[in-house]
């Protein structure tokens, strides 16, 4: 039995790729198996949702209408998701939200009533990882060629692509730090969802 209710996951460079401070949905593009990976957790009764930060805002490189249209374009490529958090905020600005603060995942938490143990987060760099351990929610790391290798070696479960880790969340608690499945992600499951 599954005891995640809920996968959040980072969104640049996680769910689409990065492409700094982006204000244009035009130049949104999904990672590959994004939509296959979101879609089979919807199939098996799984929120979605989606945790980013948005210092760009900040900076003033961004507005917040920006980040809501890139956010909109996100969600009607890969959506609709559950819930999204956004923290505007800067590295110095002190809020609660921004990871690697859980702030974000426990509002989701609380959003959609489920308990912080049974949320996983799905992120390409250690600022996901340390917010997930800090809510008590499981992480997944990704890497990306923007992941520091210390961030692989401190993450608790590594998975090669989003797929991987969509699959380790519907097999149940990982059981290794390095997950590893080839077959695309509907390839792993029955007609019925259960795992192959």
């Amino acid at each position: 039995m599954n005891d995640i209710d809920l996968v959040l996951f980072d969104r640049d460079g996680t769910l689409i790729h990065d492409v700094p401070y982006n204000g244009d949905p035009e130049r949104v593009r999904p990672v590959d198996g994004a939509r296959e990976a979101v879609d089979l957790l919807r199939a098996r009764g799984i929120g979605t949702g989606v945790v980013t930060n948005q210092s760009g805002v900040a900076r003033g490189l961004l507005s917040t209408a920006d980040v809501r249209r890139v956010n909109a374009r996100v969600d009607e490529l890969l959506g609709p998701f559950d819930v999204w958090a956004v923290c505007p905020h800067g590295t110095d600005d002190g809020c609660h939200c921004r990871k690697p603060r859980p702030g974000m995942i426990l509002w989701a938490a609380g959003r959609l009533r489920t308990q912080p143990e049974r949320i996983a987060v799905i992120g390409d760099i250690g600022a996901d990882m340390e917010a997930a351990r800090r809510a008590d929610a499981l992480g997944i790391l990704v890497p990306t060629a923007q992941t520091r290798p210390e961030e692989i070696a401190a993450a608790e479960h590594v998975a090669a692509d989003l797929s991987t880790a969509v699959r380790a969340v519907l097999s149940g608690p990982p059981l290794g730090r390095v997950l590893a499945d080839e077959r695309p992600a509907e390839a792993a499951y029955d007609t019925t969802g259960r795992a192959r």
